[in-house]
Order: C-alpha cells, then sequence, then structure tokens
C-alpha cells in the first residue's frame, strides 16, 4: 500500500520507517554516530555527487532523523523535507535556498513574537528584511511584493490568537507573483490542516510542540509540496542555476527534490542546524499518537473558551471555534475537524490581573511553549512578546491584558477549576 491510501492515524505510527534492515527492530532505532562508512572511493564520490541516496555524515542526514522528516512530509502530504534543530532552525531554513542581499519577505503580522523578532531584526544581518501585513487585508499583502520579494509567509493558525489564516487567497496571491507560500503549521498541525492541500509550497513546524507533545525536546521541520517551478523565473538562482556552493550542481535537475536535496547539501552542511538522533526519536514516538492526542486537545479547548467567553471576568476570548470570532466560518474551511487548542484571553483587570493570574494557578504550567499534553500559559507581553513595543503587541495579539492558553489533554473540568480558582484571585 502507498502512503497516499493510508489514513492519518496509520501514517502516524509507521510513515517514514521499516523494521530495521540490520536487527529487524520494530521502533526506529536511535543511530547515535557522526559518521557511516562508504563501501569503496567510488560509493563515496556517487554520494558526494548526490548520484545515489545515502548517509555520509550525521550534520546532513542521519537514519533517526530521516525517518522523522520522512513520516512528516506523509503526513503533510509533500514530496521531500529536512529536520532540523528548532522551529526557528527551520524558519531559516526554508528561506535559505530563496534568499540572497537584498531579497525580502512579506510576512503576516500576526505571529510568534520570536517570529517577529527573526524576521524584523535578525534576517538583516543577511542582508533579507521582511515587511509585515494583516493577512486579512489581501490587497494590502498584494501591494506589499515588490521585484524583491521571495516568499509569503504566515501560520495557519496564529500564535498566540489563534486566528485562522485564508490559506487560498494567500497562495493565489503567490501564485500571481510567482513565489512561493511558506505557512508554518505549527498550532494547527497536519491533522487539523494540510497546508499543502490549500496551496503552500513549503510548510515549516516547530517539532518541540505538538508533534512531539511531551514538552522534552527541540526540533524543526520544513516540507516541500514538490510543485512550485523553481525556474519559472530568476528569482531563485540557488535552485534554478548551477550552484557556485556545490560545484556548479543544478539542483533543479532533480526535479520535486530539489529543495530538499538543496537544505541538505548546503543548507545543514553550511549552517550546521542538525536535530539530535535522540531528539529525533522522541519525537517520532509523540507523533504516533498525534491524532488522538489533537482530537482530545481541541475537545478540551472548546469547551474551555465556551466557560470563558460566559464568564464576567473575562473581556474577550480570540478561540476560532467559537461562534462569536470572525474566523469562525473560515475554520470550518481550514481545519475542519476543530480551531486548535492555542488561543488568547483578555482579563478584566489588565496587564496586573494577568500576572496575577499566572502567579495564582495551580494546574496549568506557567511555561514559554505550547503543545504540550499538559495546559499551558503565560503572558506574552512581560515574556515572548517583550521585546515588542505595545503596538507591535497589539499588532500581534498579545496585548498587556492578554494571557495565550494551551489547552492540554487533561481532564476539562479540573482545567476550568483551576482557571476559576486563579481568576477569582486576579479579579478580587
Amino acid at each position: 500500500m502507498s502512503d497516499q491510501t493510508l489514513g492519518f492515524d496509520t501514517l502516524a505510527v509507521h510513515a517514514g520507517t521499516e523494521p530495521d534492515p540490520a536487527t529487524g527492530a520494530r521502533q526506529v532505532p536511535i543511530y547515535q554516530t557522526t559518521s557511516y562508512v562508504f563501501r569503496d572511493a567510488d560509493h563515496a564520490a556517487k554520494l558526494f555527487n548526490l548520484e545515489e541516496v545515502g548517509y555520509i555524515y550525521s550534520r546532513l542526514t542521519n537514519p533517526t532523523v530521516s525517518a522523522l522528516a520522512n513520516r512528516v512530509v506523509a503526513l503533510e502530504g509533500g514530496a521531500g523535507g529536512i529536520a532540523c534543530s528548532s522551529g526557528h532552525a527551520a524558519q531559516i531554513m526554508a528561506l535559505f535556498p530563496l534568499m540572497g542581499p537584498g531579497c525580502n519577505i512579506v510576512s503576516s503580522s500576526r505571529l510568534y513574537g520570536g517570529t517577529i523578532t527573526q524576521f524584523s531584526q535578525t534576517i538583516r544581518r543577511f542582508g533579507w528584511s521582511a515587511t509585515f501585513v494583516d493577512t486579512d487585508d489581501l490587497d494590502a499583502v498584494e501591494a506589499a511584493i515588490d521585484e524583491n520579494t521571495r516568499a509569503l509567509f504566515c501560520e495557519t493558525i496564529a500564535n498566540p490568537g489563534g486566528y485562522v489564516t485564508d490559506l487560498p487567497a494567500m497562495a493565489r496571491i503567490a501564485e500571481r507573483a510567482g513565489i512561493p507560500l511558506i505557512v508554518d503549521n505549527t498550532t494547527a498541525t497536519p491533522w487539523l490542516c494540510r497546508p499543502i492541500d490549500h496551496g503552500a509550497t513549503l510548510v515549516v513546524h516547530s517539532a518541540t510542540k505538538y508533534l512531539t507533545g511531551n514538552g522534552t525536546v527541540t526540533g524543526g521541520v520544513v516540507v516541500d509540496s514538490g510543485k512550485f517551478d523553481w525556474t519559472a523565473s530568476d528569482k531563485f538562482p540557488s535552485l534554478s542555476q548551477p550552484e557556485p556552493a556545490y560545484h556548479g550542481l543544478n539542483f533543479s535537475a532533480l526535479g520535486p527534490m530539489a529543495f530538499t536535496f538543496h537544505s541538505i547539501a548546503i543548507g545543514l552542511r553550511d549552517l550546521g542546524m542538525t536535530m539530535n538522533p535522540q531528539g529525533a526519536h522522541y519525537t517520532l514516538m509523540g507523533i504516533e499518537t498525534l491524532g488522538l492526542r489533537m482530537e482530545r486537545h481541541v475537545k478540551n479547548a472548546k469547551a474551555v473558551a465556551e466557560w470563558l467567553e460566559k464568564d464576567p471576568r473575562i473581556e474577550a476570548v480570540t478561540y476560532a471555534g467559537l461562534p462569536s470570532s470572525p474566523w469562525y466560518e473560515r475554520a470550518k474551511t481550514i481545519t475542519p475537524k476543530g480551531a486548535g487548542a492555542l488561543f488568547t484571553v483578555s482579563v478584566k483587570g489588565g496587564y496586573d490581573a494577568c500576572v496575577k493570574l499566572v502567579d495564582s494557578l495551580k494546574l496549568l504550567s506557567h511555561v514559554a511553549n505550547l503543545g504540550d499534553t499538559r495546559s499551558l500559559i503565560i503572558h506574552p507581553a512581560s515574556t515572548t512578546h517583550r521585546q515588542l513595543d505595545e503596538a507591535q503587541q497589539i499588532e500581534a495579539g498579545a496585548a498587556p491584558n492578554v494571557v495565550r492558553i494551551s489547552i492540554g489533554i487533561e481532564d476539562v473540568e479540573d482545567i476550568i477549576a483551576d482557571l476559576d480558582q486563579a481568576l477569582t484571585t486576579a479579579t478580587a
């Protein structure tokens, strides 16, 4: 049976792996090795020339890490992909083959605060830049694209606010401009949405979150749809022309795998954003239960959001699974199984009440993470979005009176009871 004929939960357990040929081990072994013995000099030359697929050095590829990448590729419906050291690494890895000095991206303004900083500050050191636009204003998105734009970037379900992006509309804009659409699918996961089905070119994940699901490792994944024609213009010379960083190889000759092989042969080789095999193993085990966990995450999140929306101590809830949300109808199309398990809550009493709330919780953990089996909370304005000014915080959905909640898989009655007692203290 091919991956295309298997269901999601079957792929989550089996995709990308076979019993170990050396030992018959059914679970993917942790290949804790830096290097691999070549059969002979000719074999080594073929590997380095990309004439034969195999393992050279674990900064590039490793059997455990490759199994993880292949599994996520299968779940996302892509052609190829790589696993790397973190979600932030995945974002740089996605951009690296596309960009050059003077190039820019057009990005959603509704993003994780660390991504806003990475795009507004850090990538400038590479000579790249970013323009941030409200992706609900499609005319503004299109107007922001210029001759040096090399990609559109957005999140399926935006962190922290839980807003749902109109992916087909973004894909149409990207197609007209002749540039790829890059979608961060971390908070939705392929269980809720496969962005490639909506026209995305590249999908990135922080595997640290729902894919692993247990808060044990950091990791990232980039999935390529294999559908973008890199040779249609001269915008992407690293993929469409002889690449001087790899003895003049033209990666477009590799067809749908051009982006993936470039990311391995040059991106991982030179940037070194490598995922460790033990971390990949933890994530592989986590993905086995992804569908089961996401179903519970979404069910719990809907119940908690409905309760919070009715609570007089709360000003607003941003959950797209509520009929009151502006993104409610869109979520039915983009994430038909539910609106995820991440949203923000505006607390009466402002900044001080939010601080008291996170300090008063007993079951929910106050941490800088999301997508755990445990319910998590954070006050973005004093933590993840602290580096932004208040106007940027508000635009990103992280105003001073806002807390972000990631709903876990505990008994929902216990989650609500903990929020109830903490809100009583915070708003007294």
